[in-house]
């Protein structure tokens, strides 16, 4: 039954106005008619930005919706339409930030830039909406020169002035941030003034944790400091204050006697670090923070994925009305397109972008005892220890070394072609205890010398964490290698040697491309972009794979998605996806699992309960901005596939299993179109429809209106 004509937008819609998407899923279907009858011409994410028109609403609770480039029609019962802030934020007391938005720079030794002047073009080109450049001054008594030998280093108030003049011909701010630490308080007050007062210097933000390196003066030191840092730079200079916003963390750091001083704060809210999602992360800083009396300036993730980016820029600039942005940090932004995005709502949101975008096109991973992995001892004997990792390959770890080293590790890959690589690398949650393990990236353009970023180790659980993003060559001697030894400058910690993984980015300048008709064949690559030219079963022969039905004759799914199963007993739950069967009990093991999008494996390895599962991140669907899903396949046997490989749309990934023994043999699929399963490749949501329903969908009704 073919669905009704289209319904356009009606003549009395009226205005359109700003809002916030919220809805209890991870998405809501756009329709282009005000019913389900009506033909599925789009999704839109919980939390984005979006334009609603109020008197278009139908008697049976439907709106007319415009969304990046789509117009149509959204379901009232399904979606709420918070208002956004946009040009009516809330009044508080002015800052330098306000409607800007920031990146933080560390210090020159951790980037691939050679001098500032490259730096600020490099910026500029890939987000020109950045205004202002947060930069590593101090840390202690000491400049930032001593922690960095690179031609961007601060020595003293004739480098800033240099920064400063650099970034204002680019039109960029220069701010400036520190570490104190409360054990010398005239040293530090003389050294932080002495930034504040060089000409050009907008601000000074002050980074208070209670962490290691960090303030280790304790409540006392607080005011005495801070009224000595006045009397050297005034009353009217602006201080700002960054830290761990996490309730646990907020009184070890004595936040009452910094707030005389302190005219607003920057919390950090990482969520990717965190293992949350940004919405949450958010709340929770604002339940934190939100009653002390500052304006709020967070400071969010630069190398999480984009996808959470907007979620976090919507929420943070739309929602709670923040007036200014930064991320942390420059080096580690590999995709801008979030970052670059202004604060206020100078157009609809339902136009369609013109600004760069930039979007993942090759990636590589060199896993420990792999292809392009090399190990070595120094001293003859054999010093590394090794456990089985969580993402199913070995890890090599051992006790850092204060001074002489006594193992090197080596990761190289032939680069698929030249250009900017996210290089990224795989802490482990166990036997990574270091808080200074230095990677040293080599082969980097316009530059002899290794690039050395110091990674602390014991902040990170399971999780890729970015080294920087780095202009290579492919064929340029040391391309493509990443070299770690154990010296750290520690003698009682442990260092890992994991995976590295590397990733091209490719810029685009128009937004993105068609991705090819709604009929017939679609491209795989669309401006230099992998895409997913539909999404099919996974299970079936190739010719029921390409059949109207999804899932082939013969194929039950015995549990539908977001049925409420194993009612009163432990393991009750929503399921999150589909399991299938074919034929009696124990007939369908063995039988082939095939990935039902192009993509990359980001997960194949052994679970606690579920067995094998293979995890995949699927390319954006039909165009560079299109929706990226990830698929899980559960309890499967004999995979085919590794972390890294790049899989096709119906390649034989695994057969199906029966999780060693704890099943009786089927393949559970789901699809997720957040990033939990980035994080959590075992999330299971259980009874909790709410995260069921923010992070899962129907495979059989996506991949039914998603076919090639």
């Amino acid at each position: 039954m073919s669905s009704p004509a289209a319904v356009s937008k009606p003549s009395n819609a009226g205005s359109g106005q700003n809002a916030i998407l919220d809805t209890s899923s991870a998405f809501v279907n756009i329709r282009n008619g005000p019913g389900t009858q009506y033909q599925d011409i789009g999704d839109i994410r919980d939390n984005a930005l979006v334009v609603y028109f109020p008197n278009s609403r139908t008697t049976d609770n439907w709106y007319w919706v415009e969304h990046q480039g789509v117009s149509g029609w959204v379901s009232g019962d399904v979606a709420r339409f918070e208002a956004a802030i946009g040009g009516t934020r809330p009044t508080t007391t002015p800052t330098p930030y306000d409607g800007k938005i920031a990146v933080w720079h560390w210090k020159g030794e951790s980037i691939g830039e050679t001098s500032i002047e490259a730096f600020a073009a490099n910026l500029k080109r890939s987000a020109p909406n950045v205004k202002q450049v947060w930069v590593k001054t101090t840390d202690g008594t000491d400049w930032m020169g001593r922690f960095d030998k690179s031609a961007l280093a601060i020595n003293g108030p004739t480098d800033i002035a240099r920064w400063v003049s650099v970034l204002e011909q680019n039109g960029l701010e220069f701010h400036a941030w520190c570490v104190p630490q409360g054990l010398n308080i005239e040293a530090e007050a003389a050294i932080i003034a002495a930034t504040c007062n060089t000409a050009g210097v907008k601000s000074m933000i002050l980074d208070v944790e209670p962490y290691a390196g960090f303030w280790q003066g304790g409540r006392e030191a607080v005011r005495p400091f801070m009224v000595r840092l006045r009397q050297l730079v005034g009353g009217r200079f602006h201080i700002g204050m960054s830290m761990d916003p996490r309730p646990w963390h907020k009184e070890s750091i004595f936040p009452d006697e910094w707030l005389p001083f302190i005219n607003s704060l920057h919390p950090q809210t990482y969520w990717y670090t965190f293992r949350a999602k940004p919405e949450d992360t958010l709340k929770q800083m604002v339940e934190t923070w939100g009653s002390f009396g500052r304006p709020i300036i967070p400071a969010l993730q630069g190398d999480a994925p984009v996808v959470d980016q907007t979620t976090a820029h919507n929420v943070a600039t739309q929602r709670y009305g923040f007036k200014g942005l930064s991320w942390w940090r420059y080096g580690v932004i590999s995709q801008f397109n979030a970052v670059n995005k202004p604060i206020e709502i100078t157009t609809s949101p339902g136009d369609t972008p013109t600004e760069p975008t930039d979007n993942i096109a090759n990636e590589v991973i060199v896993i420990p005892g792999g292809a392009g992995f090399r190990r070595g001892s120094y001293t003859g004997s054999p010093e590394f220890s090794e456990f089985d990792g969580t993402w199913n390959w070995k890890v090599y770890y051992k006790k850092t070394e204060p001074s002489v080293s006594k193992v090197w590790v080596e990761w190289k890959t032939d680069l698929p072609e030249s250009g900017r690589y996210e290089i990224s690398v795989f802490i482990p949650a166990r036997h990574a205890t270091t808080q200074r393990a230095r990677y040293k990236i080599h082969g980097i353009r316009g530059t002899n010398t290794e690039v050395v970023v110091d990674i602390n180790q014991s902040q990170h659980r399971n999780l890729w964490v970015s080294l920087g993003v780095f202009d290579l060559v492919k064929g340029a001697n040391n391309a493509g290698k990443v070299f770690l030894n154990d010296v750290t400058g520690e003698s009682d910690r442990e260092i890992a040697f994991d995976a590295v993984r590397f990733r091209r980015i490719v810029t685009n300048t128009t937004g993105g491309g068609t991705g090819g008709s709604t009929t017939g064949t679609r491209p795989s690559i669309v401006n230099g972009i992998p895409v997913a030219d539909g999404y099919d079963s996974p299970v079936g022969t190739a010719d029921q794979r390409r059949n109207s039905r999804v899932w082939p004759a013969g194929w039950l799914d015995a549990s539908p998605f977001g049925i409420l199963y194993f009612v009163g007993t432990p393991s009750e739950a929503y399921h999150t996806g589909a399991d299938l069967n074919f034929g009696a009990p124990y007939e369908d093991k063995g039988m082939p699992v095939y990935s039902v999008a192009n993509g990359t494996v980001i997960f194949a390895g052994a679970l606690r309960i579920w067995g094998n599962v293979i995890i995949i991140r699927h390319d954006p669907l039909y165009e560079p901005s299109g929706a990226v899903l990830y698929s899980r396949y559960g309890h499967v046997q004999n995979m085919r596939v590794r972390v890294g490989n790049r899989v096709k749309r119906g390649d034989q990934i695994c057969e199906i299993g029966d999780a060693f023994g704890r099943f009786v043999p089927h393949l559970h699929v789901d699809l997720s179109p957040t990033t939990v399963l980035e994080t959590r490749p075992s999330d299971w949501p259980g009874t909790n429809r709410t995260l069921l329903l923010r992070d899962y969908i129907d495979p059989l009704a996506f991949i039914r209106r998603s076919r090639p």
